[in-house]
């Protein structure tokens, strides 16, 4: 895209406009009310009741690979099948019949923002499609069992969940499904479908009545809060589907950013998918100590490094891989322990039976940028070896052995990092990239400001030579902001790649945004800052902003995420801010790249143009690819639901979706045809419409 645009391109881009959120009624269905759950009870497994010296409980000890259900008809997993391809064998939509898609039916949640939570709207669920059901997630956990072929509701369960709960954004992007291979089928919770919430509760209900599992934790609940520490609503939330493996769900969570160093514990832990008892804990600052739960009046380690996105299993090996976040705080790490630095940003592979680790590969030292790693790992085979693909928010995308963590494809350093002057002897000199793929661009330029007119383009290059910038991994600063790039919003988020195991080909959608930080001295950091929640305040949902506090370190922070100008509201660079790639999985090549996101829906003070220009803008949510060669995706902010021919790029067909489509879209076949289907349910931070709609499309019948 040429670097120089006119008045009328420059007023297509940037701040978002809300339209009315579609609110049509959910059918009246039965609801299942939960049973009291004692909030005190100890939910752990003593050291006395596991198997000797081992930290297992019996269905950790036993567990043996079980044949996993496999994606097609059905979409059994959140990435579709066990591997987490994103990759559907189904063929009947092809990229010659695809424009003749037709809408079959629209299901209304019923679940959208009231009271505290208006504002705070992101559910980002991918449902899962079960025989004849499609199981999900409302934003604030509701789970809605809907028949897969007519949109029409079977059941739904709601937790109860508080709005105080929410942390930054009501987020539900999925459940789990679990299949206990001693009953047998009419057996109550013979499958049974789990899920995590924002209040930190595991929960377990029939797959066939949505009835609570009264043989898993208390009426069907586990309180994940247990040995957690003082509860502070938002602190400590799930919004990613738990993995489970050989019996083992294994769930981190959701750790509010910004607030303080001494933030809940990171641990990741292991429940028996039947019982709901700990089978084990993973705290990476005492994995001995705590495997079996922390001694009594003692709690996890707190403030380590997190998992709050999505884990892959793999039953054949029994391990899990999970991409962890960063230590707390995000943007200061003079105060953190080794063992923090050794594991925060890393991939990490756990035994699901023992919750041992197996090995850990980092993709930050020192992360002071809020690089988490937020995308769900795909298991495939590369080479003749079995391996997981990893893609950063560096746009990074690294492909490792499975068994031992070890790279299969090149990995290089950065060297002679700049490291600042707030901590330099903390900042690390070099860092790993990727040497076989990066979806990372050049490091900015004045040259790339840009704005709506030339005088708040000039203001941009003011704030471009105000702020300190010395490239990638430009450290933290005080005196004056500095320019992250990329923004902690990636590269690749939590959408993940998919990947067409069959062609060969990943597609990895991403964002191109910088942010504009400042570390806040502790003195301008109000006893009231902004985001700041204490268990006697209700919660605030503003992602990390104008200043969030950073207890405990010398500095709050001050994010301006996407780098907008606070006048127009229009982005400080140049477009693109967005884009799909595909790229050769044999080696590593790209095949193609385009921007992602027209500017219909973007505009210059939030005005929308209504234009249909590819602009590239920012997008949260993945991609599906099928075995007939189509890519659907909508995760951008024009609200557009998009089918693009894998082989070249080009869209082949589109529809006006009635909210955001921040969420990844999924396939699967009914009644003899296939249907495609995403969630269209906005989402705060990405400025798009808020709804509560589930909508499927199909061929025309016959």
């Amino acid at each position: 895209m040429t670097r120089h645009f006119s008045i009328v391109t420059a007023a297509l881009l940037a701040g978002a406009f809300p339209l009315q959120a579609q609110q049509a009624p959910a059918p009246q269905q039965e609801t299942v009310t939960p049973e009291p759950v004692d909030d005190t009870a100890d939910h752990n497994t003593s050291p006395d009741e596991t198997s000797e010296g081992t930290g297992q409980t019996d269905a950790g000890q036993d567990a043996a690979p079980r044949p996993q259900p496999q994606v097609g008809a059905d979409w059994p997993f959140w990435g579709g099948d066990a591997q987490a391809t994103r990759y559907s064998p189904l063929d009947q939509i092809t990229p010659e019949n695809v424009s003749q898609l037709e809408e079959v039916f629209t299901f209304h949640t019923g679940d959208l923002p009231e009271g505290t939570a208006e504002g705070k709207y992101s559910p980002e669920v991918t449902p899962l499609k079960i025989g004849d059901d499609l199981l999900m997630c409302s934003a604030m956990n509701i789970l809605i069992s809907v028949n897969a072929e007519t949109g029409e509701e079977n059941w739904r369960f709601d937790p109860g969940v508080p709005n105080e709960a929410i942390p930054y954004g009501a987020t539900c992007r999925g459940v789990s499904a679990y299949t206990d291979p001693s009953t047998t089928e009419g057996d109550a919770c013979a499958t049974r479908v789990i899920q995590a919430t924002l209040d930190a509760k595991l929960v377990a209900v029939d797959m066939e009545t949505g009835t609570p599992c009264e043989d898993f934790g208390e009426n069907g609940t586990v309180d994940l809060w247990q040995d957690i520490g003082e509860r502070v609503p938002g602190w400590y939330a799930v919004t990613a589907p738990p993995a489970i493996v050989r019996g083992i769900i294994v769930t981190g969570a959701q750790v509010k950013d910004g607030q303080a160093e001494d933030a809940p514990s990171g641990v990741v832990r292991g429940y028996d998918a039947v019982t709901g008892e700990l089978a084990w804990a993973w705290d990476l600052a005492a994995p001995e100590q705590n495997r079996n739960g922390p001694p009594e009046g003692e709690v996890y380690t707190r403030g380590t490094p997190n998992m709050w996105t999505t884990a892959v299993a793999d039953e054949e090996l029994g391990y899990v891989y999970l991409p962890l976040g960063n230590s707390s705080v995000d943007y200061y790490g003079s105060n953190r322990s080794e063992v923090e630095n050794e594991y925060a940003t890393s991939l990490v592979a756990l035994d699901a039976t023992t919750g041992e680790e197996v090995w850990h590969f980092q993709t930050v030292r020192h992360d002071v940028w809020d690089y988490d790693l937020g995308s769900q790992a795909t298991l495939l085979d590369y080479q003749g070896t079995a391996a997981v693909l990893l893609p950063s928010k560096q746009g990074d995308i690294y492909i490792l052995d499975r068994e031992t963590g070890e790279p299969l494809t090149p990995v290089g350093e950065l060297t002679d990092l700049p490291k600042g002057e707030i901590e330099p002897d903390y900042i690390s000199d070099t860092q790993p990239i990727s040497e076989w793929h990066t979806l990372r661009k050049p490091a900015l330029e004045e040259k790339d400001m840009w704005g709506f007119t030339p005088i708040d383009q000039l203001w941009c290059r003011i704030q471009y030579r105000r702020a300190n910038y010395q490239g990638f991994f430009t450290p933290p600063s005080s005196d004056r902001p500095w320019i992250q790039y990329p923004g902690y919003n990636g590269g690749s988020d939590w959408g993940s790649v998919a990947v067409d195991t069959e062609r060969g080909i990943i597609v990895a959608n991403y964002n191109d945004v910088p942010n504009y930080n400042r570390l806040v001295p502790r003195d301008e950091v109000t006893s009231k800052a902004i985001n700041r929640q204490t268990g006697e305040e209700k919660a605030g949902g503003g992602a990390e902003g104008a200043a969030d506090p950073q207890e405990g370190s010398p500095y709050g922070i001050s994010v301006n995420a996407g780098w907008r100008n606070t006048g127009t509201g229009v982005p400080c660079t140049r477009p693109p801010y967005g884009g799909i790639r595909a790229i050769d999985l044999e080696t590593g090549e790209t095949l193609w790249d385009r921007p992602l996101g027209t500017a219909r829906r973007n505009g210059p003070f939030g005005i929308p143009s209504f234009l249909p220009f590819d602009i590239g803008t920012p997008n949260n949510g993945g991609s599906v690819v099928t075995a007939s060669g189509l890519v659907f995706i909508a995760a951008a902010t024009d609200n557009l639901f998009r089918a693009i021919d894998i082989e070249t790029g080009e869209t082949l067909w589109s529809t006006v979706l009635p909210a955001g489509g921040q969420a990844n879209p999924i396939t699967y076949e009914a009644g003899g045809r296939q249907y495609v289907m995403v969630t269209a349910m906005g989402h705060h931070f990405m400025e798009t419409p808020v709804g509560d709609e589930v909508i499927a499309w199909a061929l025309p019948e016959d």
